[in-house]
């Protein structure tokens, strides 16, 4: 791994539900973590899906992103090993559908995310082995409510999830104008890294057609890998575990190994830039 002095904080969201974003910010961070990258997922979604898809039992979940977003705990205390080296999470429980409530009153409302973040850098928090975090992705609810408010007034870029299916470029403009509307209220250097179509199957002629109109509609926004529909991919979770884990060489770890590949190779172009 290059030397990186930042930590990058990439947000998977789209307000749509059941497109992909939980098993993008599993298996992303799984494959992030496999070559060579210290990952934090910060599950963000009251459901709680990507701590049970990393095997984190609710027993464990102690101390959760609800106590974070009250700043009633810092983020460091949250965080959690998950079986799959290099890899952490800062679990969720059902309480976060009590933050907005919560904090409503709260001035820096949509910043809580941000400050524990900037918190835990400025005191250079180490896991174990010394290990220091090189990437967060931060798996939001499916809505745009002051939880995604606050997940992407945190980040540097947005990976949106988009399923290869009827209807699914309906809703990608309402995502893209509110990521416009953070930027220019709440955090300027606010970027789409990527679109990533989720779902592909290639026996479905409507597949293909919406993979062709989300690129010519968003040309190189959209990522070269393409996740396909996989049965392994869908019963992972089920385990406890990334498909990485539970099928290393089913098409779907093959995609997501191709896709954090993809995702470094934008990284390091944008630091070039």
């Amino acid at each position: 791994m290059e030397n990186q002095d930042q930590m990058r904080v990439l947000v998977v969201a789209n307000q749509k539900g059941g497109v992909g974003k939980t098993t993008t910010a599993i298996n992303l961070g799984t494959a992030l973590a496999a070559i060579g990258e210290t990952v934090l997922i910060i599950d963000l979604d009251p459901q709680g899906n990507a701590s049970t898809g990393l095997g984190i039992d609710r027993k464990h979940r102690k101390i959760s992103t609800f106590d974070v977003m009250t700043a009633e705990r810092t983020l460091d205390a949250a965080i959690l090993p998950t079986a799959v080296p290099r890899l952490y999470v800062a679990p969720s429980t059902l309480d976060l559908l009590g933050v907005e409530l919560a904090i409503a009153d709260q001035k820096d409302r949509n910043y809580r995310l941000r400050n524990a973040l900037r918190s835990m850098t400025a005191r250079n928090v180490q896991l174990q082995n010394g290990e220091r975090i090189t990437y967060v992705l931060i798996d939001c609810p499916p809505s745009l409510n002051l939880l995604t408010i606050n997940a992407l007034a945190a980040s540097d870029s947005v990976i949106v999830p988009l399923q290869c299916e009827f209807f699914a470029l309906e809703g990608l403009s309402q995502l893209l104008s509110t990521v416009e509307q953070v930027k220019r209220s709440l955090n300027p250097k606010l970027t789409i890294h990527g679109v990533i179509l989720t779902m592909f199957d290639p026996r479905n002629n409507l597949a293909g057609q919406v993979v062709a109109d989300a690129r010519a509609f968003l040309g190189d926004k959209v990522y070269e890998t393409v996740i396909p529909r996989n049965v392994r991919v869908s019963e992972a979770p089920s385990y406890g575990k990334p498909v990485l884990l539970y099928d290393l060489k089913c098409n779907g770890s093959q995609a997501y190994l191709k896709l954090a590949s993809e995702v470094i190779q934008r990284e390091r172009a944008l630091r070039a830039a």
